[in-house]
């Protein structure tokens, strides 16, 4: 096995690896929508690909209505709770 014949001082070694860096990923505006998107993949936002409709987005807005609409009546049932450990409270004062 290969040994080195002298060692590598600290500041060799950091010399060495200045050059190992991480490069920022580049980014392509989108034709349709003008979001920066990554090159060769579908955009996120509005789900184009090379000028077609690769993937429906309306779909997916519809199910974000529904959990909204859900969510509200969890809330008020928590405000009942709260308004009721208050009333307790006061109560026990």
């Amino acid at each position: 096995m290969a040994v080195p014949f002298r060692k590598i001082s600290k500041t060799r070694g950091r010399m060495r690896r200045t050059h190992y860096k991480i490069e920022a990923n580049n980014t392509v505006k989108c034709p349709n929508c003008g979001e920066a998107i990554r090159p060769h993949r579908v955009c996120p936002e509005c789900g184009f690909y090379k000028g077609k409709n690769v993937t429906e987005k309306e779909t997916v807005k519809e199910t974000k209505v529904v959990k909204e609409e859900k969510a509200p009546k969890k809330t008020t049932a928590k405000k009942a709770t709260k308004e009721t450990k208050k009333t307790t409270k006061k109560a026990t004062k």
